[in-house]
């Protein structure tokens, strides 16, 4: 243990680890390991007359806290949790906890370097108590929020559903876009292209009225390949076009380009930009690589543009340094925090790649190309426009010549001289005629998505992959090809928030809630206040569902054996088929991708089923005294439910069931195999050693567990977080 007087607390093992390499052991660095005390899990913990929480030590935690009180006693304390509400919240619990608040000192940081860490430590502050009440009044809201609805939904669904204040809102986005493509009726137009050499050309006027491509019937488009065999050259407009150069990154612009260029969920891109943050193990030891990355700035330091432009300097000559301006500031950024860039633009992605793995080496290079980039003077282009005419038909050519690459450097973009056109009539060497219909609006990716929330002011750089991932894992929405997709269980959800309380999936509402949490932050508007004029609507709300029922009858678009179609009822033991015709009932899988219509529910694709282990065929599922089951009716072989990784020894798919005291375990359902556990498989393998993990059910959470190393991990998409 450390003799020093002085001890730094933040959250995270990594984080303390960079900083104690920093600090030489001058100060001892310990971890709270993220919050450590919260509202009650098993009661509702807020007095509602003046909206004062209660907290308890979160399960799991009491061991690291009286190991914080012990190692704090007698010394120096720094609070040096992250520089966001969340962060200032766990230095408020911590110096409650430690009985210091009101002396507390209370250090921030965007960047982990050694120049930062000593300033930061010489000009501590007090807890700003103005974040600390946004926090609180967003866990309250949250609680209030949750702990009413959920048991609604309980009692409504038979499932474990539950709502959230901001991911209902969100539920709500993606449930409108898939109704909107289900109602679209695409209209089919003609593509008039046509090429002179290599130069395509499209139609742009016809009688001299401008005309968009949807307005293209077929008569039209052969009408014009038919008729016109050669262009006259009526204009050539010649001009100087800039193109800027990025912006350097905030939270929701890199997760979606991390989605876009390497397919990364947005949980995945966090992860990594943590890890680049607080510090990860080099050749070189433990080194930070990155500024904070929950930010929604684009300002950076007098510091980090004079580096940037002396790299530019040298690199690639005086020519090429920019004149950089942050975009205009909007009412909610916060602006204390940076931009995301590089702790030092020396350490390359040539260098960085000698000390990261994969995927922190395409994150950070993403990062240092975009901050550079954003550093530098625009690129420079000569665009020319061609005007061509034939009878009564215009059309237009484009053409783009690169003068100056200027930021596009960077990237390494190349681009080749286009030919340009010397004469006045030139004939059509080819043309591109093709038929083509309108498209309805594009789902939702999680990149989309982030763009969604963040233009709505819904959420915050914090909470975009918390939001997206919640909706995931309870079910309401399925990834398909990397496309967002309401479920039956999410369309059902979103319905009856809809009917029951409104306010809660009100997109305007939500965002307005978002501004009021960044007011009292501000110092601008009470936080109590904020609270009751929520809880005062919301209770009205609350009540009348309490007391009516939402019935659930809706028309489906699958098929009974009986030729008509089934219906989706609700019934004693939760959502069900039925068809009204014959009067066969069948379960319905809740995950199964749907869009709710008024009175029906449209499935989308092939509706999910398992087949028989031991024969292919179709299972049906039932509900029996004991819960579901599926049942083959080839085998006459019944199966309570199966295992969500295949077994680890043969790859066969593997069945729950009950020991004779009713305990679940899991077993292979190849005869040939001995597969038996009492931890549910995972497909998922280990990172140190390559077993594959089982999942294991904790107090208050779900984790993977290597039975080998004895190890958990936290499932992420793309991979598991130890």
């Amino acid at each position: 243990m450390s003799k020093s007087k002085k001890i730094i607390i933040v959250e995270s093992p990594a984080k303390a680890r960079t900083i104690m390499e920093i600090l030489k052991g001058e100060y001892e660095v310990i971890s709270s390991k993220g919050h450590v005390r919260d509202l009650p899990e098993k009661r509702f913990g807020v007095d509602m007359k003046d909206f004062e929480p209660v907290f308890e030590i979160i399960d799991g935690k009491e061991k690291i806290v009286r190991e914080i009180i012990e190692r704090a006693k007698g010394k120096e304390v720094f609070l040096a949790s992250d520089m966001d509400r969340e962060g200032e919240a766990i230095a408020w619990h911590l110096a409650d906890i430690l009985g210091i608040l009101g002396r507390e000192k209370r250090i921030v940081f965007s960047e982990i370097t050694p120049q930062t860490i000593i300033n930061a430590v010489r000009s501590p502050r007090q807890i700003d108590m103005r974040k600390v009440r946004a926090q609180l009044a967003r866990r309250i809201l949250d609680r209030i929020v949750g702990y009413k609805i959920s048991p609604l939904l309980w009692k409504l669904l038979r499932t474990g559903s539950s709502a959230g204040r901001v991911q209902s809102a969100a539920l709500k986005l993606v449930c409108e876009r898939e109704l909107q493509r289900h109602r679209f009726v695409p209209k089919k137009f003609w593509k008039v292209q046509g090429y002179i050499g290599s130069l395509k050309f499209y139609l742009t006027h016809v009688e001299g009225k401008k005309i968009e491509m949807q307005q293209v019937d077929e008569a039209l488009a052969k009408k014009i390949q038919q008729e016109v065999k050669k262009l006259k050259l009526v204009q050539k407009k010649i001009r100087l076009v800039q193109k800027k150069p990025p912006l350097p990154f905030i939270t929701s612009t890199m997760q979606q380009e991390a989605a876009n260029k390497f397919g990364f969920s947005v949980a995945r891109t966090m992860q990594l930009a943590q890890m680049l943050y607080e510090g990860v193990e080099t050749p070189e030891g433990h080194k930070a690589f990155i500024t904070y990355m929950r930010t929604d700035s684009t300002r950076i330091s007098e510091y980090a543009r004079l580096q940037a432009e002396r790299f530019i300097e040298k690199n690639f000559g005086e020519r090429y340094i920019g004149e950089f301006k942050p975009d205009q500031k909007k009412p909610n950024i916060q602006d204390a925090h940076e931009a995301i860039r590089p702790v030092d633009v020396e350490l390359t992605p040539e260098k960085a790649e000698k000390l990261l793995d994969r995927d922190l080496y395409k994150l950070y290079k993403l990062i240092w190309e975009r901050f550079l980039a954003s550093q530098m003077a625009p690129a420079t282009y000569e665009e020319i426009v061609y005007l061509f005419e034939c009878d009564v038909y215009m059309f237009e050519a484009k053409v783009e010549r690169r003068i100056f690459d200027g930021f596009e450097a960077v990237f390494g973009k190349s681009t080749e001289a286009p030919k340009t056109l010397e004469g006045e009539t030139f004939e059509v060497t080819r043309w591109a005629i093709e038929q083509d219909e309108t498209k309805p609006p594009a789902r939702y990716t999680e990149s989309s998505m982030v763009r969604a929330l963040e233009a709505r002011g819904i959420g915050r750089p914090s909470t975009y992959a918390t939001i997206i991932s919640t909706l995931i894992e309870r079910k309401y929405v399925v990834k398909e090809s990397k496309e967002l997709v309401p479920t039956v269980l999410g369309s059902i959800v979103n319905y009856y928030l809809e009917q029951r309380f409104p306010k809660i999936v009100d997109l305007d509402f939500t965002a307005r809630m978002e501004e009021a949490l960044d007011a009292i932050e501000r110092g601008e508007k009470n936080h109590k206040q904020v609270l009751q004029e929520f809880y005062s609507e919301f209770s009205e709300q609350f009540e009348r569902a309490q007391r009516e029922w939402l019935s659930i009858d809706l028309k489906t678009n699958l098929n009974c054996e009986c030729g008509e179609k089934f219906s989706l009822k609700m019934g004693r033991f939760g959502l069900y088929l039925t068809c009204r015709t014959c009067g066969k009932t069948t379960s319905v899988d809740l995950s199964s991708p749907a869009v709710m219509d008024h009175d029906s529910m449209y499935f989308i694709g092939q509706v999910k089923s398992y087949a028989c282990p031991n024969c292919g065929e179709p299972l049906k599922k039932y509900s029996g005294k004991y819960g579901k089951y599926y049942h083959c009716h080839k085998c006459n072989r019944n199966y309570r439910g199966f295992a969500r990784g295949n077994c680890p020894k043969c790859g066969w798919m593997v069945e729950k069931k009950l020991s004779k005291n009713k305990r679940q375990f899991f077993k292979c359902t190849n005869d040939d195999c001995d597969y038996l556990s009492w931890l549910e498989p995972a497909n998922d393998a280990c990172p140190y050693c390559g077993e594959r993990l089982h999942y294991k059910k904790l107090r208050s959470s779900e984790k993977l567990f290597c039975q080998k190393c004895r190890k958990t991990f936290e499932k992420i998409e793309g991979g598991t977080k130890h």
